[in-house]
């Protein structure tokens, strides 16, 4: 199976359109911040080819989502890309990329969180577990697909966090102090 993550996204996106230029802008950032943060992990010596690949195919599900203001006009709610991009990219037989798809909508998504908010997902964990599902996690959240590629500062990611629980938000500051000694 092929790992070219660019090929991959070429499958399902039409080469020069807006949502291509869009996904591909921002799945390149947050490849390059995940790097970033890698990079200065010395202790756990975590995977960097995979996180490459990875990034680059994390959001691959929006195509399929109702999303006009960044050019989606698929079906799905939003919140459903994480789980219809894990089926694309299952699909290529790259299951551990898949799950990275799955697990990096905000800083993931509980099954409490799917009880309590009543989320339209199947019920089970959507948390990232390995370190680079984290770091791809993280850096995801510096790089909003409507800030015409400008990182976020800290406070604005915590800001948006919050909207959804402050656990959400103390997820994302302990990755912060964890990966920004």
């Amino acid at each position: 199976m092929t790992t070219d993550a660019e090929e991959i996204i070429y499958q399902y996106y039409r080469p020069g359109a807006l949502l291509t230029e869009l996904l591909l802008d921002h799945s390149r950032r947050v490849r390059d911040k995940a790097l970033a943060v890698a990079a200065r992990i010395v202790d756990a010596q975590p995977d960097l080819q995979f996180i490459a690949q990875a990034a680059m195919l994390h959001d691959i599900g929006i195509c399929r989502t109702a999303a006009p203001s960044i050019h989606c006009y698929g079906r799905q709610a939003y919140v459903h890309h994480g789980m219809i991009g894990r089926g694309m990219v299952e699909a290529f037989g790259l299951n551990r990329h898949a799950l990275v798809c799955e697990r990096h909508v905000g800083t993931g998504i509980t099954l409490a969180d799917i009880r309590r908010r009543k989320l339209p997902l199947p019920l089970r964990d959507m948390t990232p577990q390995a370190l680079e599902e984290v770091i791809i996690c993280y850096a995801d959240k510096f790089f909003s697909k409507t800030e015409n590629g400008r990182e976020l500062p800290v406070d604005r990611i915590i800001a948006g966090l919050s909207r959804y629980g402050k656990e959400k938000a103390q997820t994302f500051l302990s990755w912060h102090a964890r990966f920004n000694p």
